[in-house]
C-alpha cells in the first residue's frame, strides 16, 4: 500500500515543487519589468521631473536610471544577509512588495512643475530602493530554486532567468503598444505613467500569490546553525568561488547590458536605423533569447554545464565582431542579427545562475551568489553602455563595442576552464564510490 501511494506523493511533490519554481520566478520577472521600464521611459521621465536641465537633463535621468544599478549591491548585501540568517520566503514576500510599491510611487507622483524638487527627490529615492530590491531579488529567487528543485536544478535557474527576460521583454512591448495607440505628446505627457502603474500593480499581484511560497528544505535542515554573519563568513572562507561567481556571470552581464541599456540608442542615434524597426527587433530578440536559454538550462542538466559557458564564450568572441560589421553597414536585418547573437549567449545565460549557485554551501549561498551577481551585473550591465559610448567617442570607430562583448567571452573562456579545474579537484579530493 505505501509503495502505491509512494509515486502519487513524489508526484504531489514534484507539482508543488515546480509551482513554488514558477511563484518565485515571476517575482523576479514583474521586479525586472519595473526596473527596465524607467530607462525605455527615460525621456519622458526627463520631461516630467528634470524639466529646466537641457542640455544635461537627459544625462541626469540616466544617471538616475544608474542610482538603481548602484544600489543593487547594497540591497544584495542586505537581503542575502537575511534570507541566510532567517529563510528565503520572508525576503521574497518583501522585497517584491517594496519594489512594486516604489514602482507605483514613481507612476503617480507628479511632476516637477507640481511639486517642484520635491518631485525630483522622491524619483531618487524611489529609484534607490528599486535598487535596494532588485539587488536581492534574482540572487534569492536562484538561490530558492536551486534549493528546491533537486532532480532539474538547471532547468529550474534557467526557467528564472527566462521569465527575468519575459518582464524585460514585457517592458518592450508595452512600450510598442503605448507607442502605436498614444501620440508622440501623450505618451511624453502620460504614457509613462501608465507603464509604470501596470508594473507596479502586477507586482502587488505577484505579492499576493508569494504569499503560499514554502520554505527550501535546505534552509530548514540548516536553520538552527545559520550563520551570523553569512556576508562576512562567504567572503572569508569562500572568497575564491566569489571571484569565480562573479567570471561565470560576466558574459550574461556584459552581453545583456549592451542589449537592453545600450542596443536600442546605438541603433537609432549611433547608426541611423529607424525607431520602430528598432523595437520590433528588440522584441524579436528578447523572445528569441528567453526561449534559447531555456534550451540551454535544459541541456545543463544532461551535460557539464561549464561547457555551455565555454561555448557561448567562443560563439560571441568570433561572432560579435561580424554582428557589429554587419550592423554599422546601416542595411542588416535587425531582427536577425539580435537574434542570432541572442542564440550566441544562450549557452551562457542558461547556465550562470546554476553554474553561480553550486559554487556555495548552503549555510551562505544566497550571500554568495548575491555578491557575485551583484558586482558583475553593477560593473557591466549598469557601466557597460556608458563605457561603449565612451569606447565610440574617444575612437571614432562605430563597432567599438565588439571590445566589451570580446572582453567578457575571453572572462568567460577562463571562468569555464577553472570550472573544469575545480571539478577534476574536487573529485581527486572526493572520488566516485
Amino acid at each position: 500500500m505505501n509503495t502505491s501511494a509512494s509515486p502519487a506523493r513524489i508526484s504531489e511533490k514534484s507539482d508543488r515543487s515546480a509551482r513554488m519554481v514558477v511563484l518565485a520566478a515571476l517575482g523576479g520577472a514583474l521586479e525586472y519589468y519595473d526596473f527596465i521600464v524607467y530607462g525605455i521611459f527615460a525621456q519622458a521621465i526627463t520631461a516630467a521631473f528634470f524639466p529646466n536641465a537641457e542640455p544635461m537633463a537627459l544625462t541626469l535621468a540616466l544617471a538616475v536610471f544608474a542610482i538603481g544599478y548602484l544600489a543593487r549591491p547594497l540591497g544584495g548585501m542586505v537581503s542575502s544577509h537575511f534570507g541566510d540568517r532567517y529563510g528565503r520566503k520572508t525576503v521574497f514576500v518583501v522585497t517584491v512588495f517594496t519594489m512594486s510599491l516604489s514602482t507605483l510611487g514613481i507612476g503617480l507622483i507628479p511632476s516637477y512643475a507640481s511639486w517642484g524638487l520635491a518631485a525630483t527627490f522622491l524619483l531618487v529615492l524611489l529609484r534607490f530602493i528599486q535598487g535596494l530590491c532588485i539587488g536581492g531579488e534574482l540572487p534569492g529567487a536562484i538561490t530558492f530554486v536551486f534549493e528546491t528543485m533537486e532532480r532539474r536544478p538547471g532547468l529550474a535557474c534557467g526557467i528564472v532567468f527566462a521569465l527575468v527576460n519575459g518582464g524585460v521583454l514585457l517592458a518592450a512591448f508595452v512600450n510598442l503598444v503605448l507607442g502605436l495607440i498614444l501620440t508622440p505628446d501623450a505618451m511624453l505627457g502620460y504614457g509613462w505613467r501608465i507603464a509604470l502603474i501596470l508594473g507596479g500593480a502586477l507586482g502587488l499581484v505577484s505579492f499576493w500569490l508569494r504569499r503560499n511560497l514554502e520554505e527550501t528544505p535546505e534552509f530548514l535542515r540548516f536553520r538552527e546553525a545559520a550563520s551570523r554573519n553569512p556576508v562576512r563568513d562567504v567572503l572569508r572562507s569562500h572568497g575564491g568561488a566569489v571571484i569565480v561567481g562573479c567570471a561565470v556571470v560576466a558574459l550574461t552581464a556584459g552581453f545583456n547590458g549592451l542589449l537592453f541599456a545600450h542596443m536600442p540608442a546605438y541603433l537609432t542615434q549611433v547608426l541611423g536605423y529607424e525607431r520602430q524597426s528598432v523595437s520590433v527587433a528588440m522584441n524579436v530578440a528578447l523572445l528569441v533569447m528567453s526561449l534559447s536559454l531555456l534550451g540551454a538550462a535544459w541541456l545543463a542538466d544532461k551535460v557539464p554545464p561549464r561547457h555551455l559557458l565555454l561555448l557561448s564564450s567562443i560563439l560571441l568572441l568570433f561572432g560579435a565582431p561580424l554582428a557589429y560589421h554587419l550592423l554599422a553597414s546601416g542595411s542588416a536585418n535587425l531582427a536577425l542579427v539580435l537574434s542570432m547573437l541572442t542564440l550566441a549567449v544562450a549557452g551562457a545565460n542558461g547556465s550562470f545562475a546554476y553554474l553561480t549557485a553550486s559554487l556555495f554551501p548552503a549555510r551562505v549561498r544566497f550571500s554568495g551568489v548575491a555578491l557575485s551577481l551583484n558586482i558583475s551585473f553593477t560593473l557591466l550591465s549598469g557601466l557597460g553602455p556608458l563605457a561603449a559610448n565612451a569606447l565610440i567617442d574617444a575612437s571614432g570607430w562605430v563597432q567599438a563595442p565588439t571590445l566589451i562583448i570580446s572582453l567578457v567571452a575571453l572572462i568567460g573562456i577562463l571562468a569555464s576552464v577553472t570550472l573544469g579545474r575545480r571539478t577534476q579537484h574536487d573529485t581527486q579530493l572526493h572520488p566516485p564510490g
